[in-house]
């Protein structure tokens, strides 16, 4: 599982024009999942997420949560984060999960957030979707799964 996370001032998304998901103060998560992603992989993602410290204290370091600021997630469905362009210039996405099973793992991240007590935005899962964000740094984190698989072989 991939995630790319911002922190925002706010951010919404939109289907059709329509507005399906919006945040103020909080965490864009752009999220990516791989066929061989499961419930210990959504643990993972769900607590690194919800504790992930990059808002600033009163000393101006990175030190607070989404948590401590009472911030919001949006958390938004990508599987082109795991394109890949390694031979030639047009991505191939062999590498993100099918459809149904990357829905069911997206969800279950999003339902991880919710069971914290925390607010969460969502887009619609294969939607053509406009993401708009106002950044606030602008801070910008990658989280992947797969980097602590590697670490445990």
């Amino acid at each position: 599982m991939r995630a790319v996370v911002q922190r925002v001032s706010s951010a919404s998304v939109a289907v059709d024009g329509k507005q399906v998901g919006h945040i103020e103060a909080g965490l864009l998560v752009l999220l990516g999942v791989a066929p061989d992603d499961g419930p210990e992989d959504t643990a993972f993602m769900v607590r690194k997420l919800s504790g992930l410290r990059i808002f600033a204290d009163e000393d101006g370091l990175m030190n607070r949560s989404v948590a401590d600021i009472k911030g919001s997630f949006l958390v938004v469905s990508q599987f082109t984060l795991y394109g890949d362009v390694a031979r030639g210039n047009r991505p191939s996405f062999t590498g993100a999960a099918a459809g149904a099973y990357a829905d069911e793992i997206y969800r279950d991240v999003c339902t991880g957030l919710r069971s914290q007590g925390f607010d969460v935005q969502n887009g619609v899962f294969g939607a053509h979707m406009e993401v708009s964000l106002v950044g606030d740094g602008p801070v910008t984190i990658i989280i992947e799964t797969d980097s602590r698989k590697k670490r445990a072989q």
